[in-house]
């Protein structure tokens, strides 16, 4: 049996990727130390999706998981279609909620471009 070479970083090998949002000083957040990214907000309408798929997690705003994937996965609950690029990110936008957000350039530390679509599953934080 052949053993998979483990090539590239983490974020390269995983098909399936998790953040753990928060908010600070009124935003939604999140830290990345696979990124370096520490308290990257989510804007232009992003945070409102945010807002929107968090309603039925306790505690949202001290943090939840946002898992994500260009491909489909079971249990994601948010599909976000690519629209058109700007200011180096990109607007996606959810049919199902009849809203845009924007995801600014730090998207391509986690794909080399921009997926058409991205699924998505927000989920309570588990208590370790």
């Amino acid at each position: 049996m052949t053993t998979p070479k483990n090539t590239g970083n983490e974020s390269e090998r995983n098909s399936i990727r998790i953040i753990k949002p928060y908010k600070f000083a009124g935003t939604w957040v999140f830290d990345d130390e696979n990124t370096d990214l520490v308290r990257e907000p989510f804007v232009s309408g992003a945070d409102d999706i945010i807002d929107v798929m968090i309603g039925q997690i306790e505690d949202a705003e001290d943090g939840f998981g946002l898992i994500f994937s260009a491909q489909p996965f079971p249990g994601s609950t948010l599909q976000l279609l690519r629209v058109r690029e700007e200011h180096g990110g990109w607007w996606y936008r959810a049919d199902a909620l009849d809203m845009e957000g924007w995801l600014c350039p730090a998207l391509f530390l986690y794909f080399d471009e921009a997926p058409e679509k991205l699924h998505c599953k927000f989920a309570q934080m588990e208590v370790v």
